[in-house]
């Protein structure tokens, strides 16, 4: 799994929008405490094997997260976009596999307006989108 993770941080480079939007901000499960918004979070949701004829495919669910302090939609909605612009069947480079295919899964908005998060400058209202992929890679 660390080869996917690598492939999926190695993506989302200084020259793209979403990395222009998030400040560089993508982390693996959770983001540190007092991290500035906005951010992506993503992790492994789950990773199922097959192993037909002497190869090994997997099946794999992946879940980012959108979290953004604005007082509207705005910033996360244009997060999404470019998320989606980057991660949409994309092409990705994985270490010891091919991908087969990287494409949307679902999509929950997650926000709460009658919540905030304890941040350190205080309580804030937060934007939380969640996006899924399918990805399907063969193991060499």
């Amino acid at each position: 799994m660390k080869n996917l993770t690598t492939a999926i941080f190695e993506k989302m480079t200084p020259a793209t929008t979403l990395y222009s939007d998030i400040g560089g901000r993508l982390y693996k499960k959770k983001a540190p405490q007092g991290a500035e918004f906005p951010y992506v979070t993503f992790f492994v949701v789950t990773d199922v094997p097959e192993y037909p004829s002497n190869k090994t495919i997997e099946w794999v669910l992946v879940q980012f997260s959108i979290f953004s302090s604005a007082s509207g939609t705005t910033e996360a909605e244009d997060i999404l976009t470019h998320l989606r612009s980057l991660y949409d069947d994309c092409a990705l480079s994985i270490t010891n596999n091919t991908l087969i295919y990287f494409i949307r899964g679902n999509f929950i908005d997650l926000s709460d307006d009658s919540e905030g998060i304890e941040t350190i400058s205080g309580t804030t209202g937060v934007w939380h989108y969640m996006q899924e992929y399918n990805i399907s890679m063969v193991g060499s």
